[in-house]
Order: C-alpha cells, then sequence, then structure tokens
C-alpha cells in the first residue's frame, strides 16, 4: 500500500461484539474499516467499495461466509481479494474446506486480536509484492515494445538507405549514360529490384499491423497444408520433394485464417529451402513436414514440425533468430520472416520455435490453437 492510502478492510460477522473489536483494533492500526453482518450484504458492499482484505466469519445465517467467499471467487473483479476466514472450527477438515473455498489463511475463535493485526499485514505485504510484481510486468512489457520499435526502425533504415543508394547510385549511370541503351536497361531493371525490396519491407511491416487483427474461419485441415505447400512451391518456381507426415484424423478441422496460415507454413518451408546453401539440385534438399494434433499440454493444438538437413543456424545469428533484419544473407531487405511469423503466431495463442538438430540441420515447430 502506499503511504497515502490506508488499506481498506471488509470486516464480514453476524455477531456485533466481533465486529466492533476488529473495527476498534484495526482502526488504532491505521485501516479504513468497513461493516457487513451478512454474506449478502458482503457482495453488495463490494461492489461498492473494492477492499483490499475481507475477513468473513463461515458461520453465518442465510448464506455462510464459504458461499460468500465461492461468489466473490467467481467473479473476475472481485477474485483476487484476500479473504482470511474467521471460524469457530478448529479441527483441520474445518480449515481445509475454507482454504479450498479459496481463502488465503484463516483464524479461529475466540479471536486473539494481535494475531489477526499479524495475519492482516501479512497478506496486505503479499498484496502489495503482487501489485509491485504487475507494474514491473507492465514496465518489462513496455520496454520490450520499446526494443522491439527500436530494432525495427533501426533495421528499415539501414535497409531503405542501403536500398534508395542504389537507386540514386543507377539514376546518376543513366543520366551519364542515355547514348547507351544496354547500359541504361540493365540500371532500369537494377532500380527496379531494389525499389521491389523497398516495398517489399514496407509490406512485412503492414503485415505485422494487420496480424493483430484477422477473421478465422473452420477449415479442414489436410486441405490447408496441401494448399500451404502447394502455395510454396508455386513461389520459389521449383517443386521440392516434401516427406509429408499426417498424424491426424482425416475430418480435422481447424480455426484459422487461410491466407497467414499459408504464409506461416511457407516461411518454415522456405527457410528449410534456402538452408541448404552449397546444393543446387532440388532433389537433394530433404524436407520434413509433420503435422500433429497436441492433446497433453493445456487447449488443444495444432503441432506443425518443419525439418532440414541443412548448414543449421550460423552462430552470429543464434542468440538473435528473432529479431527483425536478422538474417545471413548478404541482399539487404531480409530477415524478417521469422519475427512476423512468431508474432502473429503469439497473437494467436501459439508459438515458434527453432532448434538444431543432433545430426545437422534445423527443426522448426510451430504451434497453432484448434
Amino acid at each position: 500500500m502506499s503511504k497515502q492510502q490506508q488499506p481498506k478492510i471488509l470486516v464480514v460477522d453476524d455477531q456485533p461484539i466481533n465486529i466492533k473489536l476488529l473495527q476498534r483494533k484495526l482502526e488504532r492500526q491505521g485501516m479504513d474499516v468497513y461493516i457487513a453482518y451478512t454474506g449478502r450484504e458482503c457482495l453488495d458492499l463490494v461492489d461498492k467499495v473494492t477492499p483490499d482484505l475481507i475477513l468473513l466469519d463461515i458461520m453465518m445465517p442465510e448464506m455462510d461466509g464459504i458461499e460468500t467467499c465461492e461468489r466473490l471467487k467467481s467473479k473476475p473483479e472481485t477474485e483476487a481479494i484476500p479473504i482470511i476466514f474467521i471460524t469457530a472450527k478448529a479441527s483441520k477438515e474445518g480449515k481445509l474446506e475454507g482454504l479450498s473455498a479459496g481463502a488465503v489463511d484463516y483464524i479461529t475463535k475466540p479471536i486473539d486480536l494481535d494475531e489477526t493485526i499479524a495475519r492482516v499485514r501479512t497478506q496486505l505485504r503479499l498484496q502489495e509484492v503482487f501489485r509491485e510484481n504487475f507494474r514491473l510486468q507492465e514496465r518489462l512489457a513496455d520496454a520490450r515494445k520499446a526494443a522491439a520499435v527500436g530494432a525495427i526502425t533501426q533495421g528499415i533504415t539501414h535497409n531503405l538507405n542501403n536500398l534508395l543508394g542504389v537507386v540514386v547510385g543507377y539514376l546518376d549511370l543513366i543520366k551519364n549514360g542515355l547514348d547507351s541503351p544496354d547500359m541504361v536497361k540493365r540500371s532500369v531493371e537494377l532500380m527496379d529490384n531494389s525499389i521491389n525490396r523497398m516495398v517489399g519491407i514496407v509490406r512485412q511491416l503492414g503485415t505485422i499491423a494487420n496480424h493483430e487483427r484477422f477473421e478465422l474461419t473452420s477449415l479442414e485441415i489436410h486441405e490447408l497444408l496441401e494448399s500451404s505447400i502447394e502455395r510454396f512451391r508455386n513461389e520459389i518456381g521449383e517443386s521440392p520433394k516434401i516427406d509429408i507426415r499426417f498424424n491426424l484424423p482425416d475430418d480435422a478441422y481447424i480455426s484459422a485464417n487461410a491466407e497467414i496460415f499459408e504464409n506461416l507454413v511457407g516461411q518454415l518451408l522456405s527457410n528449410a529451402w534456402e538452408s541448404y546453401k552449397k546444393v543446387t539440385a532440388s532433389d537433394a534438399r530433404r524436407i520434413t513436414l509433420v503435422a500433429t494434433i497436441r492433446r497433453d499440454e493445456g487447449p488443444s493444438a495444432l503441432e506443425i514440425q518443419v525439418t532440414d538437413a541443412g548448414e543449421g543456424i550460423a552462430p552470429e545469428v543464434k542468440e538473435h533468430l528473432f529479431e527483425p533484419f536478422i538474417t545471413t544473407k548478404t541482399a539487404v531487405g531480409r530477415g524478417m520472416g521469422l519475427a512476423i511469423a512468431r508474432h502473429t503466431l503469439r497473437n494467436l495463442g501459439g508459438e515458434l520455435r527453432v532448434t538444431e538438430n543432433p545430426e545437422g540441420g534445423v527443426t522448426a515447430t510451430m504451434t497453432h490453437p484448434l
């Protein structure tokens, strides 16, 4: 709690004498005390005043403390309020019942006021630690976003400056060589290539923004994967042999966006294809795609593993693999694929991991919620 704000304690008990004793003791400790005599009064008061902690008697008429606690824990806006039960049950079973309902602690009757104050202060300190941790998490998230924006901005500046330098250079050649049609034609072709690279960078950045919002539809997984592979083959202009293994039911469906899903799978296949830097024959590039539905960890998800036997991850990019514009390719305007893919999957509640294989090559694993 901040020094300026006094802790708000709600005391709920059907016995006025208990409330009076607790109220007097808590107020002497610099706490604001609110009072309720029934479980229903407690629920109504919590809606008006959000207390920092509730002292809740278990044995009350109409609605007992267990039911009151369960109702509080069932609502997102009140589930985090710590509750200390006041109980006359000294048995282990009675205490476990209260803790199972969601209480963080308990005190037994007759009430020891000093012990109660100690337990209240402990829970308030824990709450403050929780809030501070939450604030730190928010600041850390902001710092990560700022770092990502900085990396992207630096990458954009570097790549676009290089590409613009190429365009300006060839424009000068054209101005000084108008009497040489072949040179002008060649310069225009190279300028066109650089401009297309710049357009590609802008399109990739637009993809990051647009992936924050997209429509999902129910799609048959077999057809979706086959169309993803066919699209990849069309993009590279070749027909590489891909060992496809579908560990899926014949009628398996997924809630996804077809365009985005095909882009994701295509990115993994493209990375696997380009990992064979010293191989020219397409049939010598071994790529395996395994699709499995995972139900063992959390919500059901489609797991796709793309494995190659290429040159692996270069040491100079291993620690920065998912940062934008990180690539071993010499051409500028590259290195956004994995950054966009992971960003997209995480927005969907999935994940992307890349690991090196013991026998050589890399396995990229993407998980997409069903």
